[in-house]
């Protein structure tokens, strides 16, 4: 296995530049079919991997676009039009030539009902971490799309081969951040036990509101009406944090034509007493992570252990954060946002996409699912992934990229002020 291309350059076993995202999902070629008299398509970029990546890439221009990490193994039947697509998005993509065996490819059927089945083609190459390179290790953040058992796997292989690395500056690395999204077939009650046992190693379990359902023996509809039913999200969403009180993680349920639901346990921290309190930019690993739910008995689990040398904190001193329970509309609603809507394939990849971007570059978990809406919204508006083109600015103003003919940021700030609030 060659690799035609390695991200940026590698320079020995050390990483050659920041990387904000990788995404072990897969590459596919998708040959899609629909009810007929619409014609089926074929040769379509596809993939968990290819949507993630595109989704991370929207809210990355040049330079930024360096920063997004993916894998591509290219058979012997790879298409030399999907070879310059790739390459117009600039990003830091490990393209290995497989010549001995033919691109993975998956045949997608759709109903009238826009129910999607899938099944693969030919033999699936799946990523591990043995795959990335150095400078793909020390991404600061990782999209997994797998079983529970095989996430644990993933993160603990991750971790172990970024022990010996450093940033490129010669830093530490800080923790990564990891963003994991259930493949469907194992989103089963059977499979609950494993997934609350997967928890604990993630900050993000994005689930569909169909798979989310899945783990509790349900379907996720209202049984009244056959829509996606909020009810039973938020209900799956407190069962599965009420599993581990001891733990701090978020779900981000995407739900369709509901937007996502976004929950997150809450926790208590030190504040200083007498001094003003400055409001700086966290962490992206602390927004996360150890953090305990608000009704947690603190004193009683943990005796003593938030204490100062001359004797125990005072009440006051502690901040309790009350955690994120929070509906976000999709992009496109209404019968207008509906006729925008041609193709859904891809869009939950592109929202994990950008929402691990999102959080590996500081932002908020409900700001990274904000990107996550805008980003599924160019993933669906047609066919395959959309256009890329740019349009040069006027006097000083530098190159703008158009994705679909729309400046991605210019969306997002529309979206942002329909949401009400401040990222």
């Amino acid at each position: 296995m060659d690799a035609e291309h390695d991200p940026k350059t590698e320079n020995g076993d050390k990483p050659s530049h920041e990387i904000d995202f990788v995404t072990l999902g897969m590459f596919i070629i998708d040959e899609i079919e629909y009810p007929p008299p619409k014609p089926p398509v074929k040769d379509i970029l596809g993939g968990g991997g290819a949507y993630s990546a595109l989704g991370a890439r929207l809210f990355s221009p040049p330079p930024l676009s360096n920063s997004v990490g993916w894998i591509i193994d290219k058979g012997s039947d790879f298409p030399p039009a999907l070879d310059d697509l790739v390459a117009s998005w600039d990003t830091s993509v490990l393209m290995r030539s497989t010549p001995d065996r033919l691109t993975t490819r998956g045949w997608n059927g759709y109903d009238e009902h826009q129910n999607r089945a899938f099944k693969y083609m030919t033999p699936k190459q799946r990523l591990t971490a043995e795959d990335l390179t150095p400078t793909l290790l020390a991404s600061r953040s990782f999209h997994l799309i797998c079983s529970p058992n095989r996430c644990r796997e993933l993160v603990s292989e991750i971790k172990a081969r970024r022990s010996g690395l450093t940033a490129p500056d010669g830093s530490s690395l800080p923790r990564p951040i990891f963003v994991w999204e259930p493949v469907p077939d194992l989103c089963t009650p059977d499979e609950l036990l494993n997934c609350t046992n997967t928890l604990p190693v993630v900050d993000i379990i994005s689930p569909n509101h169909s798979e989310l359902a899945g783990f509790m023996g349900d379907n996720g509809l209202d049984p009244e009406t056959g829509e996606i039913s909020t009810k039973a999200v938020e209900r799956a969403c407190e069962q599965l944090l009420g599993s581990m009180p001891l733990q701090s993680f978020a779900i981000v349920v995407r739900a369709g034509e509901k937007g996502c639901y976004v929950a997150r346990n809450g926790g208590r921290k030190r504040k200083v007493v007498g001094q003003p309190q400055r409001k700086k930019t966290p962490k992206p690993s602390a927004l996360l992570h150890g953090g305990l739910r608000p009704d947690t008995d603190m004193e009683a689990l943990f005796a003593g252990l938030l204490q100062d040398p001359e004797g125990t904190v005072a009440r006051e001193e502690i901040e309790v954060d009350p955690g994120v329970e929070r509906w976000l509309p999709a992009y496109h609603i209404g019968d207008a946002g509906k006729d925008k809507v041609v193709d859904p394939t891809g869009g939950g990849n592109a929202f994990l996409g950008a929402l691990a971007v999102a959080l590996a570059r500081g932002k908020s978990l409900e700001e990274a699912a904000a990107w996550g809406s805008v980003a599924a919204s160019f993933a669906i508006e047609q066919v395959g992934v959309p256009v890329l083109t740019s349009e040069e600015g006027e006097g000083d103003e530098k190159t703008e990229e158009l994705w679909n003919g729309v400046n991605v940021n210019e969306r997002f700030e529309g979206f942002k002020n329909r949401l009400a609030f401040s990222c």
